[in-house]
């Protein structure tokens, strides 16, 4: 993030609290501090004739692109999904990262930015004629500078005319907030938005696009972490929270075959785990195979618990099939 003295923290603690939850994933948060003497001011300078980084904005646009990224990758595990965020006239610089043919960014928070001339226009065409998926965010406030408003407003329109289906875009216009107080609300809103797909099955989720299925539940849970590993570059374990919501919704739609897929996804994501042969051992049961389902059953009880499944309740579930 730029103007990393003062958006650092708002972030850092945002990021922290949706971890925390497993809502969003594990981050590298990195704040370039430069708010001292003008040097923000100077760091996004750009020429007046083309309205492109120049002088000092130039060298910082390269020092982010050529070394400080590729110093974070050399030193850290990184994915291959990057941020950038900044406020007012760093939000404004950080859309020159797209003027780009291959952007090097996936996912850009243009807190109330202060659009360079014609930036209003060349962002949505920009991002209309994208060829990888890009991640979107901009805000403002019903108290922000007069200035910004209206173009900010007019990028807005524009790029809801385009149809790029690998453009993923929010503005949010909070009412009551200030310049300032705007980025606390904005934070939150698009981090959840850029993240959405990371997300464990919610109730929500359960009960409006799962439960409703006619079949396919198990591939309706394939799909999702697939989704996670494309969009952000993620390899996930399947949650265990997310199994039993799948099994719930086959149990519930007595669809009970597709138990034998949901064991075959916990034996790769979890080998040492009962759970593989615990739901092998409800699809039995569920299917009347009583003398298979015992077996599943004891099979279980020699391997380590995981979430609310214990060798107690695998001996109970064998009580109740012999």
């Amino acid at each position: 993030m730029l103007d990393g003295d003062y958006l650092f923290d708002p972030f850092y603690g945002a990021f922290n609290y949706g971890t925390y939850w497993d809502d969003l994933p594990e981050t590298i948060v990195i704040g370039i501090s430069q708010n001292k003497n003008g040097e923000r001011i100077e760091d996004c300078n750009y020429d007046e004739i083309n309205s492109l980084p120049s002088g000092k904005g130039a060298r910082f646009f390269e020092f982010i692109g050529g070394e400080l990224l590729p110093y974070i990758e050399k030193k850290y595990r990184t994915a291959p999904f990057r941020i950038i965020a900044g406020h007012d006239t760093t939000a404004g610089f950080l859309n020159f990262f797209l003027y780009k043919d291959n952007p090097i960014f996936n996912a850009y928070i243009a807190l109330s930015p202060e659009l360079a001339p014609e930036m209003e226009i060349r962002i949505p065409e920009k991002l209309a004629a994208l060829k990888q998926p890009v991640f979107y965010y901009q805000s403002s406030g019903d108290g922000d500078v007069k200035e910004l408003l209206d173009p900010i407003q007019k990028m807005d329109a524009n790029i809801k005319m385009t149809s790029n289906p690998l453009l993923n875009y929010k503005y949010d216009h909070f009412k009551n907030a200030s310049h300032y107080s705007s980025v606390l609300y904005s934070i939150p809103s698009a981090l959840y938005q850029f993240f959405d797909s990371y997300k464990p099955i919610s109730v929500a989720e359960y009960k409006d696009k799962i439960a409703i299925l006619p079949n396919e539940y198990v591939t309706y849970l394939t799909n999702k972490y697939d989704g996670i590993t494309k969009t952000l570059g993620l390899k996930v374990t399947v949650r265990v929270s997310d199994f039993k919501a799948i099994e719930a919704a086959i149990l519930k739609n007595k669809a009970y075959p597709e138990l034998g897929k949901l064991s075959e996804i916990a034996k790769k994501n979890y080998p040492k785990s009962m759970l593989a042969e615990y739901e092998l051992g409800l699809m039995y049961e569920k299917l009347g195979d009583t003398k298979r389902a015992a077996k599943s059953y004891l099979n279980a009880t020699q391997l380590e618990e995981i979430g609310d499944l214990t060798k107690d309740m695998m001996f109970e579930k064998l009580d109740d099939v012999k």
